[in-house]
């Protein structure tokens, strides 16, 4: 029996949420925002809490400055019940990165200075610790530009130990989308674009071209379509299904929550139908408190949530 059911490898930092700033930021203004959030941040970060607290056994590896953000970030995955014992802390004049949220209501700024997300590198793995697990996830896959030239050797690694390999580019700041990422899904078992991203990997602007040339590549594509759902790709077969109806705090880390929904799921062996309705489930809890982590931290809002949202 594997340590855990899935393993990360990834970025690790907060996010700072600022509410009710002008669309228009205006040069040489003191602009006021009436409410903050300091949060939990970062895709990788994000799964892996919010997997724990569905009730996934958790194993996450990143590289963090020794400093108060650094440290405040890695409490609060040691408070989700992540186990966190291989995550590096360096000293040094790169400190820990931060992700910047301009909240706008339908849209956001996201502004971040990577820090020691883009110095994790392959020499901060642990592959043994990696490896004894049912399943790994990749997330962020263009931010971490220090173990991105390896992270096909990564995944070939991982799958050669018997695991599952899951991956979430989310977005590329350089809005490139390099042809290395199609070699890397090479080693991928399920894909987990949203609906732009999708057609960035793909090099369309056609949705459905790019979920048919993607679904060449690997055997599942999971597209996360917002309000309209989720679909699953698995060769000839389609599966989609309905979001939830809630009223929305915000959506930051929506996507990442339904990444762990569904994993959580997919990892159990249940069927694609009940993996999208989970990972709908989990992005839908995941809205209606501010970040991606909140909702899931108060367990009584969780597990009320869970029960009325089937």
């Amino acid at each position: 029996m594997p340590r855990f059911d899935v393993t990360i490898a990834g970025e690790l930092n907060l996010d700072l949420i600022l509410y009710g700033l002008p669309e228009q930021l205006l040069p040489e203004r003191e602009l006021l925002a009436d409410r903050m959030m300091l949060t939990l941040g970062s895709s990788s970060a994000i799964v892996a809490h919010n997997l724990a607290a569905l009730g996934s056994r958790v194993g996450f590896q990143s590289r963090i400055g020794d400093d108060p953000l650094g440290q405040i970030a890695l409490d609060r995955l040691k408070e989700g019940s992540v186990e966190v014992s291989k995550v590096r802390i360096v000293s040094g004049s790169t400190t820990t990165g931060l992700t910047v949220i301009l909240h706008h209501g339908a849209w956001r700024n996201m502004l971040t200075y990577a820090g020691t997300i883009a110095e994790l590198s392959w020499n901060d793995l642990d592959l043994e610790y990696l490896g004894d697990s049912r399943h790994f996830h990749f997330s962020s896959y263009y931010l971490q530009r220090g173990l991105r030239p390896r992270v096909g050797e990564l995944l070939q690694t991982m799958k050669s130990r018997g695991l599952t390999i899951s991956l979430d580019t989310n977005d590329d700041p350089d809005d490139r989308w390099g042809g290395d990422l199609h070699e890397v899904l090479r080693y991928v078992d399920v894909f987990l674009p949203n609906e732009r991203e999708a057609c960035k990997a793909a090099g369309t602007d056609d949705l459905e071209a790019a979920i048919q040339k993607l679904s060449e590549l690997v055997p599942l594509i999971v597209v996360k379509l917002g309000r309209k759902g989720a679909l699953a790709q698995r060769g000839k077969e389609r599966f989609t299904a309905p979001s939830r109806e809630v009223t929305p705090v915000d959506t930051v880390g929506a996507g990442d929550s339904f990444d762990a929904g569904f994993l959580h799921e997919y990892i159990r062996g249940s069927d694609l139908p009940t993996c999208l309705a989970s990972g709908n489930r989990a992005g839908a809890l995941s809205t209606t408190r501010p970040g991606g982590t909140e909702a899931f931290r108060g367990v009584a809002h969780r597990e009320a949530f869970l029960r009325k949202i089937r």
